[in-house]
């Protein structure tokens, strides 16, 4: 797998997130997601931390940031600026990763030391299935690029598909011949025809 930030972008799946948070109204946030026992809410929580950790992991900026594991609580729920933060948070972790020098060497994230290619890949796969989980949880569309799907069809095929604690689920059946993003999201644990219970 090629890792140079011209072949492994998270600037579309960064770009996806600020489009779905700008129309996730605050009586959506108790809603449930994909992600089992995590409301819209606790998810744009996890996605506000992860934004900083994984610009803190591409800059080597190791501490606070890095070194927590984000199911503990120092990854808070998402408070009433959660907006804001993302809208800032965002951009600021695709800049961090758009030079090599992110991709090279070891780096830290989630309290783990892992080389740096392969938190980059990490950080694009929390982005985009997480910004999938916001869209399918809140109603909106959500049409992942091909770029990316292809990279992390890779990444999670790397995985037992019997599921990973504290990253994927058991995968869920899927004909081989379905659409690239569809295998990623079954893969992963996900259902893609998954939609919240009304």
């Amino acid at each position: 797998m090629s890792t140079s930030p011209g072949s492994i972008d998270l600037a579309p799946s960064a770009d996806r997130i600020g489009r779905l948070i700008a129309r996730i109204s605050d009586d959506q946030l108790e809603g449930p997601t994909p992600c089992e026992g995590r409301s819209v809410r606790q998810l744009l929580g996890h996605v506000v931390g992860l934004s900083a950790a994984f610009r803190a992991a591409a800059e080597k900026d190791f501490g606070p940031l890095t070194d927590t594991d984000p199911g503990s609580a120092g990854w808070p729920d998402a408070e009433a600026d959660w907006r804001e933060r993302l809208a800032e948070r965002l951009p600021a972790l695709v800049t961090a990763w758009s030079p090599q020098t992110a991709w090279e060497g070891m780096t830290r994230v989630g309290g783990v030391d892992l080389p740096g290619n392969v938190a980059g890949v990490v950080g694009l796969d929390e982005l985009t299935l997480h910004g999938w989980d916001l869209a399918r949880a809140t109603g909106q569309d959500y049409t992942c690029d091909e770029p990316t799907a292809r990279t992390l069809l890779g990444f999670v095929s790397g995985f037992d598909p019997a599921g990973t604690p504290g990253m994927f689920g058991p995968a869920v059946a899927l004909d081989d011949e379905a659409p690239v993003f569809d295998r990623v999201l079954a893969r992963s644990g996900r259902d893609p025809r998954w939609m919240p219970q009304r």
